[in-house]
């Protein structure tokens, strides 16, 4: 969950605004009838492994 440090409201991960608490971001890519569950089906991928490079982390603040 990524907050605006100025409001300290929610930002929407998927779109450049703030968060409407609509559930786009937890739908299934593969069955959008469906709540992602992390099960990994959506990344297509015949290597034994994958990596990411990561970029950046951000800390939630409270």
């Amino acid at each position: 969950m990524i907050y605006n440090i100025v409001t300290m409201k929610k930002e929407c991960v998927l779109y450049d605004r703030e968060c409407i608490e609509c559930g786009e971001c937890e739908v299934c890519d593969l069955n959008p009838l469906k709540i992602c569950d992390n099960c990994g089906m959506c990344l297509e991928s015949d290597s034994e492994y994958n990596a990411i490079k990561i970029t950046a982390i951000e800390e939630e603040k409270n």
